[in-house]
């Protein structure tokens, strides 16, 4: 699959994924010609200079990077980023600190600051029903399976 991609920033990296086993591509920082960088202490968001063209039927999932959430306990702010195939702005990466007592991450122009992967998805219909089909599990919600 080809995906357009648009520099917001001429200083912007062209993601590329770091193996060949690799399941996601990298995103990086992209500052101003300042050599600029953040101190991330609480939430940040950060550019990456950056505009995707994802296929319709498909959507950008982003991710948080493992080495941040165990090097410096930072974390994507909403999760999971979710870039739809009808949005064309900048891709933007909200990093938050979940314990802000810690040295603050540092990010640099060209840092790698989440991760992303575009995938197919379903489009569904709704049917509103009086009944739901009887399942083992039932309506048992959280920390209903023992876990």
């Amino acid at each position: 699959m080809k995906v357009k991609i648009k520099k917001t920033n001429p200083n912007a990296i062209i993601p590329r994924y770091a193996t060949d086993g690799a399941a996601c591509f990298d995103l990086h920082a992209c500052f101003a010609d300042r050599g600029e960088e953040i101190h991330v202490t609480g939430m940040s968001v950060i550019d990456t200079g950056l505009a995707f063209e994802v296929p319709q039927g498909h959507v950008m999932l982003v991710f948080s990077r493992s080495g941040h959430a165990m090097r410096a306990n930072t974390c994507l702010s909403n999760g999971v980023g979710v870039i739809d195939s009808d949005y064309r702005g900048e891709v933007k990466v909200m990093l938050t600190r979940v314990l802000t007592h810690m040295e603050p991450l540092v990010v640099r122009h060209g840092d790698r600051i989440a991760q992303a992967m575009i995938v197919p998805y379903p489009r569904v219909e709704f049917n509103e029903v009086k009944d739901l089909a009887d399942s083992a599990r039932g309506d048992g919600g959280f920390g209903s399976t023992g876990a």
